[in-house]
């Protein structure tokens, strides 16, 4: 891999978008360390850290530290990534963006246009119940009209341009930018994660268990690794074959093909969409003053509490990891279902001359797809709950506190290796460039 990193900047073209998508990304860091204005930066993260529930720890840990300082950056690209999601679940319900989606590169232009509007409203919205419900804590100090539209202009823009800065790598630079933005932020929290493993597990015991502290740490988080990579590579080709036909005094057709269905369809949207709405009833009590409410609120909030959870002492807490666990799964259909058409595919090979063998073309076509489906996302999203409650395990066993878990691994693994085969792919053209122009 080192090698052909080295070879990578070895080509003037690549080089440079390395270099930029390098500049991008310290100015990102250097942005998270700007403290809104009129905001006391360490008051709001002495009361984070006096937070007992993780109401807001994973999206901290999305914004790489820039919420618990409250800085700029805060908002980070989240709003982006749910306009984007909001985009896309509207295009099966609205034909206008339906039609915008298959018309081309025009309709992905507008699409876009459409997004970014969007990440402005829900910046917008953010920010000001940000301003009104953290205001109302006493945690932005002494607040006036004046100083709350000041901190909700500098949230949204803050936002704002992370989005922009997020399509000029797409544009100039090597990957995806939004997920490139998300990863650094990710990665920028990683050491103080490690060093709180150190803290709580190694430091201050005798060698032997110490060593093995580190070595069970090491594993946990190979093994991890391992699992995510073998969900991101797992799929099922479906043998798909061509008939032959005539196209003037040629006979063309006749070749085989295959139709790849990822194991893990849906990606890390399942994790996300459920992680959001257990932490939703947190947030909501938060903003309202009533984090430390007791009855049936308390009870509420312990449930949504993943610290909670595998807590033997409170069985009753893991009520919340069931539902946890049937979120992800459910998530992982429903967003299948709404990217991936089976009747769609089916059209579009009987359109072409194709077929799966043995299956007749059209809707029973449509039909195994949709039945074998079924068992492929099934399978995905039990290796994704696995991936994603295996941090869940060790916080409650062993009371650990890291913000980084499946989710973040997953977008981690995912991000450098879809960046890796950007890079191979513009040095594999490079060089038939250069043999055609020999």
């Amino acid at each position: 891999m080192f090698r052909k990193i080295a070879d990578a900047f070895k080509v003037k073209e690549i080089r440079h978008r390395l270099w930029f998508v390098l500049l991008c990304l310290v100015i990102i860091r250097l942005g998270s360390q700007i403290p809104v204005p009129g905001v006391d930066s360490k008051v709001f993260s002495e009361w984070f850290a006096s937070q007992s529930g993780d109401a807001f720890n994973f999206f901290d840990a999305f914004t790489g530290g820039s919420f618990s300082s409250m800085s700029i950056l805060a908002l980070s690209i989240t709003p982006y990534i749910t306009s984007s999601i909001i985009i896309q679940l509207l295009t099966i319900a609205i034909p206008a963006l339906e039609e915008m989606q298959r018309d081309g590169e025009d309709g992905r232009k507008k699409l876009t246009a459409i997004t970014r509007y969007v990440t402005i409203g829900l910046s917008l919205l953010e920010s000001v119940a940000m301003t009104i419900g953290f205001g109302n804590q006493g945690l932005l100090g002494t607040m006036s009209f004046a100083k709350g539209l000041t901190i909700v202009v500098a949230l949204t823009a803050g936002s704002c341009f992370l989005m922009w800065i997020g399509e000029q790598i797409t544009d100039k630079g090597i990957g995806n930018g939004i997920s490139i933005v998300l990863l650094i932020n990710i990665l920028s929290r990683l050491p103080a994660d490690l060093a709180s493993l150190y803290e709580m597990f190694i430091a201050g015991k005798k060698i032997a268990p110490a060593v093995l502290a580190a070595v069970i740490i090491i594993a946990i988080i190979l093994v991890m690794v391992v699992l995510v990579l073998l969900l991101n590579g797992a799929q099922r080709n479906i043998p798909v074959q061509y008939s032959k036909k005539m196209v003037g005094r040629r006979m063309v057709g006749g070749q085989s093909s295959h139709i790849p269905l990822k194991v893990n369809t849906a990606g890390v949207i399942p994790v996300i969409f459920a992680s959001s709405i257990m932490q939703l009833p947190s947030i909501i009590a938060t903003f309202a003053g009533q984090s430390n409410a007791g009855g049936w609120v308390g009870t509420l909030l312990g449930i949504c509490n993943s610290n909670n959870w595998f807590n033997f002492s409170r069985p009753l807490y893991n009520i919340g990891l069931i539902i946890y666990i049937l979120l992800c799964i459910f998530f992982a259909y429903f967003y299948t279902s709404i990217t991936f058409n089976p009747l769609e595919v089916a059209d579009n090979m009987k359109k072409q001359g194709g077929f799966i063998p043995g299956i007749r073309p059209g809707r029973p076509t449509s039909d195994f797809l949709q039945e074998l489906l079924k068992y492929i996302i099934f399978i995905g999203a039990v290796g994704l709950v696995i991936v994603a409650i295996i941090p869940f395990f060790f916080n409650g066993v062993f009371n650990a506190s890291v913000s980084f878990g499946g989710t973040s691994i997953i977008i981690i693994v995912g991000v450098i290796l879809e960046t890796v085969k950007q890079v191979e792919s513009m040095m594999v053209v490079r060089s038939y460039k250069g043999f055609l122009g020999a």
